[in-house]
């Protein structure tokens, strides 16, 4: 009888760039850096993001992958202290040099202190958070059930998920908040039926770039699945064309076609990327 031949990850990637990203990884784990999303990606996405937690198999998985690699970063939009009480990364054993880049690296918390570090708030989110009731009720007045999620001073997000009709009250608002962002000097990234509008320059994509050059990474993962990770996927691809491996992951859903289509690999949401990486450590010596 014949042997089946096994692949260290499984599902494996289907691209040749994801291919050679893979074997970078498990040829140089020590240069690595593991980089993951939060909501979606290590959290099941739920009605109210207050309710969102990590996946229990989360702490285990980067537990046992954190010490074979270089780093592992969570990049995520929510202020990093919300990220860190949700995913249960304080004091975490095995994730002692854990860094969470909040709202899209503007914030930044190291298990090895504690410590939250952010420069000064922009001042264009205030006067929006002022502002925004009023083109709200004028704009979303068609769609109960649209409502706002404050980001700790950095940004606000309109969520329509909540909505008689999602998908009407996110197209409809998209032109009203683009216009109240752009008076103030914000922009607004759209998301899996929400709208954030925060300070331009402040994506992941800076923030993941930014990591890779401070801990001189020669091989990158990076897993996401909203809009909002688009900006990392381009990075990843910008740190490809420069000869730095990269494996492109996405946290499968059917609501966000252009990440699954740019991904080296398509795992099954919170849990499929948890099995992934608890997967990937145990090839890792």
């Amino acid at each position: 009888m014949g042997t089946q031949e096994t692949h260290p990850t499984d599902p494996a990637p289907t691209t040749p760039a994801g291919r050679e990203a893979l074997a970078a990884i498990l040829a140089r784990p020590s240069r690595t850096l593991v980089a993951l999303d939060f909501d979606g990606t290590l959290a099941p996405i739920v009605e109210n993001p207050e309710d969102a937690r990590a996946h229990p198999d989360t702490l285990p998985a980067l537990a046992a992958l954190a010490p074979k690699v270089a780093a592992v970063a969570v990049i995520t939009g929510r202020p990093a202290e919300v990220a860190v009480r949700n995913g249960g990364f304080a004091g975490a054993e095995g994730l002692e040099h854990l860094a969470v880049l909040g709202h899209y690296g503007a914030e930044r918390w190291e298990a090895r202190t504690g410590k939250v570090t952010a420069p000064a708030p922009h001042p264009g989110v205030a006067a929006v958070r002022a502002e925004l009731p009023a083109v709200l009720d004028t704009a979303a007045g068609a769609w109960p059930g649209v409502w706002t999620e404050e980001k700790g001073g950095r940004a606000v997000a309109v969520h329509t998920r909540r909505a008689t009709d999602p998908q009407a009250a996110f197209d409809a608002l998209r032109a009203p908040l683009a216009g109240l962002a752009a008076r103030h000097g914000l922009i607004v990234e759209p998301g899996r039926l929400v709208l954030e509008l925060r300070p331009p320059g402040v994506d992941k994509g800076v923030a993941l770039l930014d990591h890779v050059r401070e801990t001189g990474a020669e091989s990158v993962l990076y897993a996401g699945d909203d809009l909002g990770d688009l900006p990392a996927f381009a990075a990843v691809e910008q740190l490809r064309a420069g000869g730095v491996p990269g494996l492109l992951v996405c946290s499968g859903s059917s609501e966000v076609g252009e990440l699954a289509a740019r991904a080296d690999l398509v795992v099954d949401g919170p849990a499929g990327v948890v099995r992934l990486l608890r997967d990937l450590a145990g090839q890792l010596r």
